[in-house]
């Protein structure tokens, strides 16, 4: 009992601790609400807003039609420019796709031709450069496709493809990439926050006269992992209502006190990581320095090599993860979640 009563009080410490510890504070308030938000709004694999300007030298229906195909969310409204401003509207910003559309296109088509249009892309924003290439190609080859059947009887195809998707109808990235960025600053703040409480004793000299205490290291060890966790993980709780339910509109479907559970149980090894990177740290940049990447969270495990398959099972991120899709957003059955921390296997 008297232990208990030890680590409880060591932990009060560690929480009055960090409550005057302004740098750790603003770093746990960025990460699990900017640190959250921004990325799930700016690195998406969904083109939005993009502009974009087409160069009708065909003046056909076709051209129209192409032109009218570009509408928002995607794109803005296409502007009509000639041909001369392509250059001078590429170089000032205005127009990151320029569609050049030649004269007697259509006329071209009907005839079985193969005539090419051509795309001026700029390529300083390279991801959206990627990602619009790839929309503007399958626009313009709908609409070529339809034009040359309109009219035409078509013979019906022997089967026909019926695509659904599940948990994500309209494949919007910010639901994966919100929950994962919450793991992501789970663990970042999980070594920190307990490494760092561990080199700051020690730099401060707390460190010796804990020791000198009729202490356990393992009263001071734990004291560490239980209050650190405690705040992660009130701080996970808050981001996923405020920001990833709130502001990102993310439907959870799962139970989110399942996956603050899981949070809490991964939360132990990984502040016990923590810990031991602060024991061989002599400093708090040396100890931000090692970052794991081989957790396996934004690709499946079965995807990798064999060594690095085996390699992710050590890293418990991989779990994590397994387990927030799981709950988030399938709303699969606990025992179906806690099948990711019980084995590896449903990984493989």
């Amino acid at each position: 009992m008297k232990r208990f009563q030890n680590v409880f009080h060591l932990g009060i410490k560690e929480l009055r601790g960090l409550r005057h510890d302004t740098v750790m504070l603003l770093l746990v308030i960025y990460a699990f609400s900017f640190g959250v938000y921004g990325p799930a709004k700016g690195t998406g694999s969904e083109l939005t807003n993009a502009s974009i300007a087409i160069v009708d030298e065909d003046r056909s229906q076709l051209a129209e039609r192409i032109g009218n195909a570009f509408f928002p969310p995607a794109f803005q409204p296409p502007r009509l420019i000639s041909i001369y401003e392509i250059d001078p509207q590429m170089d000032d910003g205005r127009s990151s796709f320029v569609l050049d559309i030649p004269q007697n296109f259509e006329r071209d088509l009907m005839r079985g031709r193969r005539p090419s249009l051509q795309v001026n892309i700029d390529a300083t924003a390279m991801q959206q450069a990627g990602i619009g290439a790839g929309y503007i190609q399958n626009i313009v080859s709908n609409e070529l496709t339809e034009f040359i059947r309109k009219g035409r009887a078509q013979p019906l195809p022997a089967a026909r493809l019926a695509v659904r998707v599940k948990f994500n109808q309209n494949l919007v990235s910010s639901w994966f990439i919100s929950v994962m960025q919450i793991i992501n600053n789970v663990t970042m703040l999980a070594v920190i926050l307990a490494g760092g409480a561990l080199v700051r004793e020690r730099e401060r000299g707390t460190i010796d006269h804990l020791l000198t205490m009729p202490l356990h290291p393992t009263e001071i060890m734990t004291s560490k992992v239980w209050a650190n966790s405690l705040v992660i993980v009130i701080a996970t709780a808050l981001s996923l209502w405020f920001v990833v339910r709130t502001l990102l509109q993310v439907p959870i479907a799962g139970s989110i006190p399942l996956f603050l559970l899981g949070t809490a149980v991964y939360l132990f090894s990984a502040t016990s990581l923590g810990i031991l990177l602060g024991t061989v740290a002599r400093s708090m940049p040396q100890l931000c320095r090692p970052r794991c990447r081989c957790s396996c969270k934004s690709f499946p495990r079965r995807t990798t090599s064999i060594s690095r398959r085996q390699f992710s099972t050590v890293a418990q991120a991989s779990t994590l993860s397994g387990a927030a899709s799981q709950s988030s957003p399938r709303s699969a059955p606990s025992s179906l979640a806690w099948l990711f921390f019980a084995s590896a296997e449903p990984w493989q």
